[in-house]
């Protein structure tokens, strides 16, 4: 039976407002929700950024949705004949920077390292981020407490190396890795000879027109959005990203400011073969299990949110802040959006399940 698509809609976007009002670590929240299929486009946002109400027109900090921009860069790259995915790692980096890179069960794998394992996440090299050292603070720890430090992908890189040990030899498994992200900035640095930044204005924000997305600390959008951006929540502490310089250490795996629309325009091109070709997105699509319902493929996630049903299967990015920039095949269903709290990685998810993608499956006929 089809349902209402006003009275979904109304539905979703109040229990968007009602879950950041009764949830004392929400603050603010985005949703868009778009289907050309179903000939739907809602925008949505709930809660405020320092007293101003949240707009959907709203820029925020996209976290590892940006990895897929990096992603795509180089798949462009190699389209272009200016790299391979085959190539090793070492044709581009200095010896000085690729020293002691991955030294696993006594043998240096770095030579082996080729370009699709940094960006499927295959390398073994650890996740300068999320992994622990073994003595000493975490990653995130000097970040917080050293806000004005400002970090290099080589300091990254070489932190990484100092204190993480390597988890497998490249290419028997995934491995998150934000460190091997840096590497592909690096790498494209080198290709293109313009800084990260530059290229990733040159190669998506341009061309797309996504006029309010930016690489925090390292350049501006092309249009100044007239809302603030909204804060990042780690837990109870509030962040704002800007004044945090030690925060530039996410740069190529993570450091993105976007909008809902902007993210929309980019889901669109790429599903759409306009900014890379089919054949280079199938090659993306080459899945690897990560995690129990979710695979890595080049730069890209597949979600899996329900077992023995491909209706809700998506694919595309998520954020450690509870961002999310998803499109669902079977649906024909955009989902772009962020609670910009780190507590919503994996709730937010459940909630994007429960509370979105089965409403919205209400509007197609069964």
């Amino acid at each position: 039976m089809r349902l209402s698509k006003e009275n979904v809609r109304l539905e979703i976007e109040a229990k968007l407002k009602g879950k950041v009002a009764c949830d004392a670590s929400l603050h603010n929240a985005f949703l868009l929700i778009h289907s050309e299929k179903l000939d739907i486009h809602w925008p949505m946002a709930a809660g405020s950024t320092d007293g101003v109400p949240a707009n959907p027109m709203q820029p925020y900090h996209a976290a590892s949705v940006g990895k897929t921009f990096t992603a795509v860069i180089l798949s462009r790259l190699v389209e272009e004949g200016q790299a391979s995915f085959e190539d090793p790692i070492a044709k581009y980096l200095p010896a000085e920077l690729l020293k002691d890179l991955h030294l696993f069960k006594g043998r240096d794998y770095t030579p082996d390292i080729q370009l699709k394992h940094l960006v499927s996440n295959t390398s073994g090299i650890a996740d300068y981020f999320e992994d622990k050292p073994e003595q000493g603070k975490a990653m995130l720890d000097e970040i917080l407490e050293n806000p004005t430090r400002f970090w290099t992908p080589q300091e990254t890189i070489d932190w990484s190396k100092k204190h993480l040990k390597p988890r497998f030899a490249p290419g028997k498994k995934v491995h998150y890795s934000d460190t091997g992200y840096n590497l592909l900035g690096l790498i494209i640095e080198r290709i293109t000879s313009k800084p990260y930044h530059e290229v990733l204005h040159d190669y998506i924000f341009t061309p797309l027109k996504m006029d309010h997305s930016y690489l925090s600390q390292f350049s501006k959008p092309a249009m100044k959005s007239e809302y603030p951006v909204a804060h990042l929540y780690i837990d109870k502490l509030k962040i704002n990203v800007e004044d945090y310089r030690s925060f530039s250490s996410f740069y190529s795996g993570g450091q993105t400011v976007s909008t809902l629309e902007d993210q929309l325009r980019f889901m669109k091109a790429l599903k759409g073969n306009q900014i890379l070709q089919k054949e280079t997105l199938d090659t993306m699509h080459q899945w690897n299990k990560m995690w129990m319902g979710m695979d890595y493929g080049y730069g890209l996630m597949r979600m899996r949110f329900l077992p023995f049903t491909k209706k809700y299967i998506g694919w595309g990015h998520l954020g450690a802040s509870g961002s999310f920039m998803l499109y669902m095949p079977n649906l024909d269903v955009h989902v772009i959006g962020s609670f910009n709290q780190t507590t919503y990685r994996s709730k937010g998810m459940n909630y994007l399940f429960f509370n979105v993608l089965r409403k919205v499956a209400k509007c197609v006929q069964s």
